[in-house]
C-alpha cells in the first residue's frame, strides 16, 4: 500500500483553526452580545475561549497519540470499551457539526435576505438560500472538491483583512481615545448575562477541533497541533475583542442593534465605512459562514465515515466512491440532516411562528411551558451547542481514564495538572450547557435518546477490524521479476501500492494456477509491471473463536503457495490468508484497502449471495471465470452485446487485440421470440484500436444458444458483460450471461463474465432499467440490423 504523506505544516493547521472559529460567531452574535450586556461581551468571549481552552488541552494530547483524522469520537474508541457510550459519542459530534453548519447556513441566509436579495425575492421561504448552500457544499465534497492548504491560508487571511478593516473604520470614526473611553463605560454587572452570551459564544471556538480532526494529515502533529490550537484560540480571542470594541463604539442606536440583532454587523459597518464597507463586512460574513460550513460538513462526514467503519453507522457510511475517493453516502446523510435542520428551525418552526399550523407546548418540571413549534436560530445555536459540549466533557473524562488505564502510553504533549484541568473543563462545560436556550436542550436531548434507542435496538454491527483477520499476511511479492520493495523505492521505481494491482479470490486451492495466470496476463495488458495479490477467506461462523479456523486458513495458505511455486507465474505476486464471518464483504474491503484495480474470482457455484454482494459493492472492476483450466486468450469471442457493464468492458478487449489476440464478435438474431437483439454498430466501434475484429451474424434459438455454439467453434474464450435485469430477474449476472455459462459447461467452453462498478446510480438503473424495457417493448428493427451488417462487413475487410 502507499505511505500516507502529511502536508501540512503549522501555518497551514493554524489558518485551518483560525479560519474555522471565524465563522457566524462573530457576524451574528456580537450584535445580540453587544445589545445584551454591553462592553461585557468581551468577558463573556474571553470565558467561553477560556472553557474551549480546557477541552482543547485534552484534545492536544490526544492528538499526539492517535495521529489520525477523527476527532473526538476517535479519542473515545481508542479509550473507552463501552460502545453505547462510544456511540452517543459519536452521535452527538454528528449531531453537533451539522447543527453547527446548519446554524452557520441559516446566518447566512438572514444576511442574504437582508443585503443581497431583492424585494421582489423576498416571497421565498426562510432558509431558501441556506438550503442551496447546503445542497452544493455537500454535492462539492461529494465530489472531492476541497480546499488546499494554500488556499485555506489565502481564505483565513481575506477574513482577518476583513475584520482589521471593520475595526480600524471604528477607531478611525471615533479616534482611540474617544473608543477606548466608550468602551470603557458600557461595561455590565449582568452576570446571568455575561455566561449565557458566553454559552452561546462557545459554538464559535469549536474550531479547535478542526485542527485535531485533520492530525492524520500534519506535518509532526505532536508538535503542531498543540501549537497549532494555543495559537488559533488567542488569536481569535483577541480579534473578537477588537470586533466588540467596534460594536459598542457604533453611530447605530442600541435599539436597532438589538433590533437587526443577527446582521447587525452589517448595519453597523455602513454607519462606519459606508455603503462600501457594508458590501465588504457582507461580503466577508457570507464568504466566512461559506467557508466554515464546509469544514463543519467535512468533519461531520468524517465521523459518519468512521462510525460506519466501527459497525455504529450504516455499512455504506463508510463505503468510498470508486470515482472520487470520498466517503460518499456519509456526505449525503450530512447533508441532508443539515437541510433538516435548517428546514425545521429556521423554515417550518421560526421563533416567530412558522407556515405549519400547530401549536406543540409542552410543561416541564422546573421550566414551564415550552412552545415546541416555535425555533428559530437562537433555539438552533442552543441545540447545537448541548451537542457539542456534552461530547467534550467525555473527551476530558477521557483523558483522565486514559492516563489511568495507560500509563506508559507514549504521549508527545501531556496536559498539565491531571486531573484537574480536565475535571475544571467538565464543570466549565456543563455549567455552560445550563445557560442554554431550553428550547436547544430540550430538543437537543430528546433526538439523542431517540438516536440511542434506535441503536439499542439495532444493536450495532461488527467492525471492519472485527469483521476480518489476516491471518497469513502477504510476504512478496515473488515471481519471475520480483523485486524487493526496499531495493524498488531506492531505484526510484514505481512502489507497490502504485502498481496496477489485480485481486484473486480464490476458494478451490487447486485453481490457484489457473487464475493466477489469467490474472498476470490480463494485468500485462494494463501495466508492464503488474502485481498480482492472491487471497484466500476462510469463512468463520458467528460465535465461533477464530483460533478454531486459524490452523486451516494457513493450510490453505500454504497449498496456494505452494502450487504457485511450481506454476512458473509470469508476474510478481503475493499470497495471504484471511478469516471473515463474511466473504464477501471480505473481498470487497481488501480491493478498496488495497486500491485493487480488478478483482478475479470464479464463477459462484454454491454460494451466490457472495458473487452477488461482491459484483454490486466492488469499488472495482470484477471479473468471474468459469471453466478456466487453460488460460488462454489467443482467441477472444465478445458479444455484439449492449449497456454499461459491456461498454466498460471492450477497453480490456480491444486491448487484447492490439496484443494479438484474435477477436470475435458474435451478433446473434433469436429466433421465436426468445431474447431482444443487440445492435452490434457500438460494439465494434469502440474496437477501431484493433488491427483486426471478425464478426459474426448468426442466428439461433436464443442469444445465449449463438454465443455458445460460436464460440465453441471458433475455440478460445467467451468474454460478455453482466446485464441491467439481473436484479428484479434475480439472476447472478442476467439472463442471457447465467444461460450462456450453463450452455458453456456441456461445450467445455471458459466463460469471462465483467461487472464494472456502477456507484451510486448502478442499483437505480438495474431496478428501473428493466421496468422501462418491459413498457417500451425496446428492440432492435430491420433498419438496425442492415446497419449493424454493413459495418461488421467493413471491419471484418
Amino acid at each position: 500500500m502507499v505511505e500516507h504523506r502529511r502536508t501540512l505544516d503549522f501555518k497551514i493547521a493554524f489558518a485551518i483553526g483560525l479560519g474555522t472559529m471565524i465563522a457566524a460567531g462573530i457576524f451574528s452574535l456580537s450584535g445580540t452580545a453587544v445589545a445584551a450586556i454591553g462592553s461585557s461581551a468581551v468577558v463573556a468571549f474571553v470565558l467561553a475561549a477560556v472553557v474551549a481552552g480546557l477541552t482543547a488541552a485534552s484534545y492536544s494530547e490526544f492528538a499526539s497519540i492517535y495521529a489520525e483524522n477523527g476527532g473526538g469520537y476517535l479519542f473515545s474508541t481508542r479509550t473507552f470499551e463501552h460502545e453505547t457510550l462510544v456511540y452517543a459519542v459519536g452521535a452527538m459530534l454528528f449531531l453537533g457539526y451539522t447543527g453547527t453548519t446548519a446554524f452557520y447556513l441559516a446566518t447566512m441566509d438572514e444576511w442574504f435576505v437582508r443585503f443581497i436579495l431583492p424585494d421582489s425575492l423576498h416571497f421565498l421561504p426562510h432558509g431558501t438560500t441556506g438550503v442551496v448552500a447546503a445542497v452544493l457544499l455537500g454535492t462539492l465534497n461529494a465530489r472531492g472538491t476541497e480546499e488546499s492548504g494554500t488556499f485555506q491560508l489565502l481564505v483565513t487571511g481575506a477574513k482577518v483583512a476583513v475584520l482589521v478593516a471593520f475595526v480600524a473604520g471604528a477607531f478611525t470614526f471615533r479616534g482611540p481615545t474617544v473608543a477606548m473611553d466608550t468602551f470603557t463605560t458600557r461595561f455590565t454587572a449582568d452576570a446571568v448575562g455575561i455566561v449565557t452570551i458566553a454559552a452561546l459564544a462557545f459554538i464559535t471556538f469549536f474550531g479547535f477541533s478542526a485542527i485535531a480532526a485533520s492530525a492524520g494529515e500534519i506535518i509532526e502533529p505532536r508538535k503542531t497541533v498543540p501549537r497549532a490550537i494555543a495559537a488559533s484560540i488567542v488569536t481569535v480571542t483577541v480579534l473578537y475583542a477588537f470586533v466588540i470594541v467596534a460594536m459598542v463604539n457604533s453611530p447605530v442606536p442600541a435599539e436597532v442593534i438589538a433590533q437587526e440583532g443577527e446582521t447587525a454587523m452589517g448595519r453597523v459597518a455602513a454607519g462606519f465605512l459606508g455603503p462600501l464597507g457594508r458590501s465588504l463586512i457582507v461580503a466577508g460574513a457570507v464568504f466566512s459562514m461559506v467557508s466554515a460550513s464546509n469544514a463543519s460538513v467535512l468533519a461531520a462526514s468524517g465521523i459518519g465515515s468512521l462510525m460506519g467503519r466501527q459497525g455504529q453507522a450504516p455499512r455504506p457510511f463508510a463505503r468510498i466512491h470508486t470515482r472520487y475517493g470520498t466517503p460518499f453516502w456519509s456526505v449525503m446523510a450530512t447533508t441532508a440532516t443539515i437541510v433538516a435542520m435548517i428546514v425545521v428551525f429556521i423554515g417550518l418552526f421560526p421563533a416567530e411562528g412558522g407556515i405549519v399550523p400547530v401549536d406543540l407546548t409542552v410543561t416541564l418540571p422546573a421550566v414551564g411551558p415550552l412552545t415546541l413549534t416555535e425555533l428559530g436560530l437562537t433555539t438552533l445555536t442552543g441545540f447545537a451547542t448541548l451537542n457539542l459540549l456534552l461530547p467534550l466533557s467525555v473527551v476530558n473524562a477521557a483523558l483522565v481514564y486514559s492516563r489511568r488505564r495507560f500509563p506508559d502510553l507514549e504521549r508527545g504533549f501531556r496536559v498539565p495538572g491531571v486531573p484537574a484541568v480536565p475535571v475544571l473543563g467538565i464543570l466549565a462545560n456543563v455549567a455552560l450547557v445550563t445557560n442554554l436556550p431550553v428550547k436547544g436542550v430540550v430538543v437537543g436531548l430528546a433526538l439523542v435518546l431517540v438516536m440511542l434507542a434506535a441503536y439499542l435496538v439495532w444493536g450495532g454491527a461488527p467492525g471492519v477490524e472485527e469483521l476480518f483477520e489476516r491471518v497469513v499476511p502477504p510476504s512478496g511479492p515473488v515471481g519471475a521479476g520480483a523485486v524487493d520493495v526496499a531495493e524498488r523505492e531506492a531505484a526510484d521505481e514505481e512502489p507497490a501500492g502504485d502498481r496496477h494491482r489485480i485481486l484473486v479470490a480464490v476458494a478451490r486451492p487447486e485453481r490457484a494456477p489457473q487464475y493466477t495466470h489469467l490474472a498476470a496476463t490480463l494485468g500485462r495488458l494494463r501495466s508492464d509491471d503488474p502485481l498480482v495479490q492472491v487471497v484466500t477467506v476462510t469463512h468463520i461462523p458467528d460465535q465461533t473463536p477464530w483460533e478454531t479456523v486459524e490452523d486451516t486458513a494457513r493450510r490453505r495458505t500454504e497449498r496456494i503457495e505452494s502450487s504457485l511455486a511450481d506454476a512458473d507465474v509470469d508476474a510478481d505476486y503475493t499470497v495471504e490468508g484471511h478469516i471473515c464471518q463474511d466473504v464477501a464483504f471480505d473481498i470487497v474491503q481488501t480491493a478498496r484497502d488495497d486500491d485493487a484495480d480488478l478483482i478475479l474470482m470464479g464463477y459462484p457455484e454454491e454460494h451466490t449471495r457472495i458473487a452477488e454482494e461482491v459484483e454490486y459493492t466492488a469499488p472495482c472492476g470484477v471479473l468471474f471465470a468459469s471453466g478456466v483450466s487453460d488460460p488462454d486468450t489467443s482467441v477472444v469471442n465478445i458479444g455484439a452485446g449492449g449497456g454499461p457493464h459491456h461498454l466498460d468492458l471492450l477497453p480490456l478487449i480491444e486491448r487484447m487485440g492490439q496484443e494479438g489476440s484474435e477477436l470475435h464478435v458474435i451478433n446473434v438474431t433469436p429466433e421465436g421470440g426468445q431474447g431482444r437483439p443487440e445492435n452490434a454498430e457500438t460494439t465494434i466501434s469502440r474496437l477501431s484500436g484493433a488491427p483486426t475484429v471478425e464478426v459474426q451474424n448468426v442466428a439461433a434459438t436464443s442469444i445465449a444458444e449463438g454465443l455458445v455454439r460460436t464460440a465453441a467453434e471458433n475455440g478460445g474464450v467467451l468474454v460478455i458483460g453482466a446485464t441491467r435485469t439481473r436484479r428484479l430477474r434475480r439472476w447472478v449476472f442476467g439472463s442471457t450471461p447465467d444461460r450462456v455459462i450453463e450452455l458453456a459447461k456441456g461445450a467445455d467452453l471458459p466463460v469471462l463474465v465483467y461487472a464494472s462498478p456502477r456507484g451510486v446510480h448502478g442499483p437505480i438503473e438495474d431496478y428501473v432499467y428493466p421496468v422501462y424495457r418491459a413498457l417500451t417493448g425496446r428492440r432492435r428493427g430491420p433498419a438496425d440490423e442492415s446497419d449493424s451488417s454493413t459495418a461488421a462487413e467493413s471491419r471484418s475487410n
